[in-house]
């Protein structure tokens, strides 16, 4: 559970187990575990969720959903401390520079945001708020909350292992080394159960979160669906990525990140509305 523990306190600000020895090796391992740490995240966010539109509700607390959807956008980038959208506009910075190889690379080094990376971001973020807001009317919000941290980190295993490293060395280089064929099977593996599991479940058990005829195909095929696009868009940006600088980086890993955070959320938004859930 080392591992574990050292992947989520370097991932996330959640600390369960304080770790301050830390070696590449440990970086390594961690790898494995990046779409557990997204579980984590996952029902987190739900959770949330679920305070602000049903537990305070009940209570005759009514959060203004224009605030509900900013407390949410606002949450994921708390829990990690905005380490994945620094990668983000950093990628954005060199990629779109239109400078040479090596020259994209030293300005994804630089600590200082550009005009291109800041830009990309106040776009993100004003796309990720208005889906969101749109999701709140959506019985499929807290599945695509839960979901949006497990694909994405998944999709960050695939950009480590399926891709060569640009740097002889770096941060990244170390999460490059942990990335073996094995493990990104497992984690393969491991992420469609947590997908799909929940959904069986809730049909079998009766419970209320999936009812009604079609209901458990529909949270199948969303779930499929989601999961299929993430996929598709990992590996076309890590080829466009790896075409512009000859592998990926850390930033890269964490601009995937963010990206495949944004597209589950509006697979979620669009795919689902032709498909039976009923509230």
């Amino acid at each position: 559970m080392r591992a574990f523990f050292i992947g989520l306190q370097f991932l996330t600000r959640i600390s369960i187990v304080e770790q301050n020895d830390w070696c590449e090796k440990d970086f390594a391992d961690s790898v494995r575990y990046f779409p557990l740490i997204g579980l984590v995240l996952g029902i987190i966010y739900a959770a949330f969720a679920a305070l602000l539109l049903r537990l305070l509700p009940e209570h005759g607390v009514f959060v203004p959903p224009h605030v509900v959807a900013a407390t949410l956008l606002m949450l994921p980038i708390l829990l990690t401390g905005g380490l994945h959208c620094d990668g983000f506009m950093d990628t954005m910075d060199g990629l779109f520079s239109g400078r040479s190889r090596e020259r994209m690379l030293e300005i994804m080094k630089d600590s200082r945001v550009g005009a291109n990376g800041v830009f990309a971001f106040v776009l993100l973020v004003f796309f990720n708020w208005s889906v969101l807001l749109d999701l709140l009317q959506s019985p499929w919000l807290f599945p695509a909350l839960f979901v949006m941290p497990i694909v994405s980190r998944l999709m960050m295993v695939v950009a480590i292992a399926a891709f060569p490293y640009a740097r002889p060395a770096g941060m990244g280089k170390a999460f490059k080394d942990g990335g073996t064929k094995s493990v990104l099977c497992a984690a393969f593996c491991y992420t469609l159960l947590l997908l799909l599991l929940p959904g069986v479940v809730a049909e079998f058990s009766g419970t209320a979160f999936v009812m009604g005829t079609g209901a458990l195909s529909a949270w199948l095929i969303s779930m499929t669906a989601a999961f299929s696009i993430a996929l598709l868009f990992a590996v076309f940006f890590a080829r466009y990525a790896v075409r512009h600088l000859g592998g990926l980086t850390g930033d890269v890993y964490g601009a995937i990140t963010t990206l495949v955070e944004a597209l589950v959320l509006l697979s979620f938004l669009l795919f689902p509305s032709f498909l039976p859930f009923p509230c």
